[in-house]
């Protein structure tokens, strides 16, 4: 399976750069086939035991099914497609950090930090890399995303770029609100914004590059934690 040696774009700053609270080898996620996961996984072992499958959809164009999911889970293993990322790349001072830990029986990413609107920043992110052309038309007719996540009853993120979002403050956002509990949030790419209202307003998935998780826009302490993430 290739995997892109490229960084993931970070959405609101014009240039991404890891902060120094946690650093994570850039790798992208590639989205395969079941036709293309017993060959690949021999030969990309540690992208396989991470917890990335994709179940064979029934004909090139056929909608997928409910069990039939791109499934990003966070473990230990998952680890190195993510990295860390604060408004401190552009004069920014919210601080965080992203820690791979066990939180109720289940493993999850949890983001921590204090987002500061100060110097003109106001955000911190964990993202990795996208890549959905081992997909069927390349993921095309996927419908959303869903993300199991818990926290401290804030509002936060997800950030999709695409091949189209070339300028750094361009992305798509979604918003989901947490609470003490875990819960499983749906969002169909029909919730997903373009920052700057441009064409297409809602985010092509067989376009997708990049995932974030986000705490943005205001003064706030930042804790959500999130066990899965998966594409439907």
């Amino acid at each position: 399976m290739g995997m892109s040696k490229k960084p993931p774009q970070t959405d609101p700053s014009p240039a991404p750069e890891p902060s120094t609270d946690m650093s994570i080898t850039d790798m992208s996620i590639t989205a395969m086939s079941t036709t293309d996961m017993s060959t690949t996984a021999r030969k990309t072992g540690p992208l396989v035991a991470a917890g990335i499958a994709l179940m064979a959809l029934a004909g090139g164009g056929a909608a997928l099914a409910d069990e039939d999911a791109l499934t990003l889970d966070m473990t230990p293993q998952t680890a190195r497609y993510w990295r860390f990322l604060s408004d401190r790349v552009m004069g920014g001072v919210s601080d965080g950090r992203v820690d791979f830990v066990t939180l109720d029986g289940r493993p999850a990413a949890r983001m921590t930090g204090d987002v500061s609107t100060a110097n003109n920043g106001g955000f911190i992110q964990f993202r990795a890399g996208l890549d959905m052309r081992g997909l069927p038309d390349a993921g095309a007719d996927l419908a959303g995303i869903t993300i199991s996540a818990r926290g401290n009853d804030q509002t936060y993120f997800i950030h999709l770029r695409t091949n189209d979002t070339r300028r750094p403050w361009h992305y798509y956002s979604a918003a989901f609100t947490v609470d003490q509990q875990w819960q499983t949030f749906t969002l169909p790419f029909s919730d997903f914004k373009h920052s700057a209202g441009l064409a297409p307003l809602t985010p092509p998935p067989d376009q997708l590059t990049s995932i974030g998780i986000v705490a943005y826009g205001r003064d706030h302490a930042a804790d959500v934690a999130v066990s899965s993430i998966a594409f439907y």
